[in-house]
């Protein structure tokens, strides 16, 4: 068998990757001081630039200010220096690929303790059962903030560009606010943004076209999307190919296909209605139909740790490999199978009955590894899933303090300043 995987990959933009693996976003909760990249990611991505990724796709950065996944999130927006994106764009570039930052709006999951706001399409809570109150409760969104929100990810999309990224993926999957206006679940309204498909991709849309006219022809555009939701009555596989087909007329360059939210974290492959069981390439199934159509070239994530695997998924005619765990604890991995050569250590999935909780612990043992890494230091791939949990969430503690006592400082400056088109935005 011939392997793609170490064959470039031209893209619409003009920009070519330099082989189809990619290192897919990990949220990292390591902003520093004013929400802002520091060393640590600064050192994090020279580690994974240097480990023959062709790819590599930054953990989500915000685009509200007020509306943060957790109290560690980045954020850029029009009132963020310029400098340390500047500065993490050359460490993610330094190996030789190409650098996206995925860009992101939480909607309603967000922590009940966060400060700020809790939107969504509709005042549809997230659903956890006993862990239910570890979100806040949304408010429909407003027209008015609907259009803000547009423009706040236009806004970022143009500062990434001027940072020195080489593209965007906006996040539309794993239940954030644009999967959330995607779903018949959440997305319950009755106006132009709610009811048919059509409707509730309005949004999504909304952003792909505003972020285009923002950037430069030649800077990348790709959307994450859900293959499906797994949950029933939700967000489904033909949803998603409708989708894929409305977007390529946008001057998209690829769509990401991975699959689940916080209800049912299919993307740690472990669903809600038990429909991801595969231990590896949870969505492969789901993403061959989805190829057969598909006007778009595809990157699929989830599960995959072997280099027979990643083949296996190119042989299905996906174009790219999107991997996070597997390069979270082998950060060299795409040069180890250049040579014919396996990771030599796998972290092990968190298997507890309780799906939420094993979720979490299973993120917090990822992000564990990449604060090794962001010190230089090598990952521990067993260390126990109940020590990182509970490390995060002391260490959550104190970013939540210093979050608030930034917002508390910001806010009212932005309260009075509405974020500007990206042709005005600042450009420090």
């Amino acid at each position: 068998m011939t392997s793609e995987l170490f064959s470039p990959l031209p893209l619409r933009s003009g920009q070519v990757l330099n082989n189809r693996i990619a290192k897919a976003a990990m949220e990292e909760n390591m902003a520093g001081d004013g929400q802002l990249p520091d060393q640590r990611l600064l050192t994090l991505y020279r580690r994974w630039a240097a480990g023959g990724t062709g790819l590599l796709i930054t953990g989500n950065v915000m685009v509200h200010a007020e509306a943060l996944t957790g109290p560690g999130g980045v954020v850029l927006d029009e009132n963020a220096p310029l400098k340390p994106f500047t500065e993490w764009a050359k460490a993610g570039k330094s190996g030789g690929g190409a650098l996206w930052m995925q860009i992101n709006h939480p909607g309603r999951q967000v922590a009940s303790d966060m400060p700020g706001v809790v939107w969504g399409p509709s005042d549809v809570g997230v659903d956890l059962g006993r862990h239910s109150g570890r979100f806040g409760r949304p408010a429909a969104m407003t027209p008015a903030q609907i259009e803000a929100t547009v423009t706040r990810f236009a806004v970022t999309a143009h500062r990434a560009e001027k940072a020195g990224f080489d593209g965007v993926e906006i996040h539309a999957a794993h239940g954030y606010l644009l999967s959330q206006f995607l779903s018949p679940l959440v997305n319950k309204r009755t106006d132009q943004w709610g009811g048919s498909l059509e409707n509730r991709a309005r949004m999504l849309l909304d952003v792909v076209r505003a972020v285009r006219a923002a950037v430069s022809p030649s800077f990348a555009v790709a959307v994450k999307l859900n293959s499906a939701d797994f949950q029933r009555g939700g967000f489904e596989a033909d949803d998603a190919r409708q989708v894929i087909e409305t977007l390529e007329p946008l001057g998209v360059d690829l769509v990401e296909l991975s699959g689940g939210s916080y209800e049912s974290p299919a993307m740690t492959g472990r669903s809600a209605d038990a429909r991801t069981q595969a231990r590896e390439a949870y969505f492969l199934d789901l993403a061959k139909d989805l190829v057969r159509t598909s006007p778009l070239p595809l990157m699929l994530t989830g599960g995959i740790t072997r280099r027979d695997t990643a083949e296996r998924v190119l042989d299905s005619g996906v174009a790219v490999v999107g991997m996070g765990t597997a390069l979270a604890v082998t950060p060299d991995l795409p040069d180890r199978w250049k040579s014919h050569r396996e990771a030599d250590r796998q972290m092990a999935p968190v298997t507890w009955s309780d799906k939420a909780l094993a979720s979490a612990a299973g993120m917090a043992q990822v992000r564990h590894q990449m604060g090794r890494l962001s010190r230089g230091s090598d990952p521990r791939p067993r260390i126990h899933p109940v020590y990182t949990l509970l490390s995060e969430q002391w260490k959550q503690r104190g970013a939540l303090r210093r979050y608030r006592a930034w917002l508390s400082a910001t806010r009212g400056a932005e309260a009075v300043n509405p974020p500007c088109s990206p042709q005005t935005g600042s450009g420090r």
